[in-house]
């Protein structure tokens, strides 16, 4: 296997001119061209031999290279069919590869994963379409995947988000979504001036080390997260106008408040100012109160 070569700017033009391919907007298509950057992504997923790695849009196979490279065996997962020909051509020296066209967000996981790993924990690595990041990442994290970790480059506002505290202008519904399901790790931040076409808005390196329980404990899941739903879809609003405007539990405005107070919280309190573990008292709280 040869070292990885094809994150030079120039390689990455004349492999595209090569098979005449047309760069698709649609699918959010930028390839990297910093073989730093690349480093840094599979450090911060801590690629070893030992590794099966689960990649999401491979594009030209830049990536690709650099996680076969470093790991025992990578699947990747293009919608792109257009780029089968390409993917051949530049993986051909790197024997530890395959290559599926499909939707990753059609595709049955749980079965892809047991077939390709033998069921045991991989780790999903990706250049990740803006377009499609929250929904992606969202499945890999509900869906009770033998998956170890999640490491991507994204939109560099959406790392910031899932990564921010309470009380923070980033924290939102996503931020506490995320780290209810896995613990976050800003790796890199990273220009646009790294990928042809450039993007336009700066991007960032993000791991997501998926807990084995939820770092919380709740009756109802579904409660945590209609709570977490209401408190930011209002955020400007207080959380008893925010629960009351938008969440069906039931309960009037007054004893939506008593609740929130008999808590231990004011009664004039934002979402935004509470922790994964307040959302989960208060949510216990709600169930209790609503059965």
């Amino acid at each position: 296997m040869r070292e990885p070569d094809l994150y030079h700017a120039a390689l990455t033009k004349a492999v595209i001119a090569k098979h005449g391919f047309t760069i698709q907007k649609k699918y959010g298509q930028n390839f990297l061209t910093d073989g730093r950057v690349l480093q840094k992504i599979t450090d911060a997923a801590r690629i070893t031999k030992e590794d099966f790695i689960l990649e999401i849009g491979p594009g030209i196979g830049t990536l690709t290279q650099f996680l076969a490279w470093k790991g025992k065996q990578v699947c990747a997962v293009e919608i792109d069919r257009k780029l089968m020909d390409v993917l051949q051509d530049t993986l051909a020296d790197f024997e530890n590869t395959e290559v599926i066209c499909g939707d990753i967000l059609k595709m049955d996981l749980q079965g892809l994963i047991a077939e390709k790993s033998g069921g045991s924990p991989v780790k999903v690595v990706a250049n990740l379409p803006y377009y499609i990041t929250t929904p992606v990442i969202m499945q890999l994290l509900e869906q009770k995947l033998p998956v170890e970790s999640i490491t991507v480059m994204i939109q560099k506002e959406v790392a910031l988000r899932m990564s921010a505290l309470p009380s923070t202008g980033d924290y939102g519904a996503l931020s506490l979504a995320v780290q209810y399901y896995a613990r976050p790790y800003l790796a890199a931040n990273v220009p646009q001036n790294c990928f042809f076409p450039r993007p336009g808005v700066d991007s960032a390196v993000i791991r997501l080390e998926k807990y084995e329980t939820p770092p919380v404990t709740v009756k109802n899941e579904a409660m945590l997260f209609l709570l977490i739903r209401s408190a930011f879809q209002q955020r400007r609003k207080t959380l008893v106008n925010s629960i009351a405007n938008v969440a069906k539990t039931g309960l009037s405005k007054a004893q939506i408040a008593t609740l929130i107070e008999n808590e231990g919280y004011r009664a004039d309190i934002r979402g935004e100012a509470l922790s994964l573990e307040d959302f989960a008292k208060l949510a216990d709280a709600f169930e209790a109160a609503c059965h």
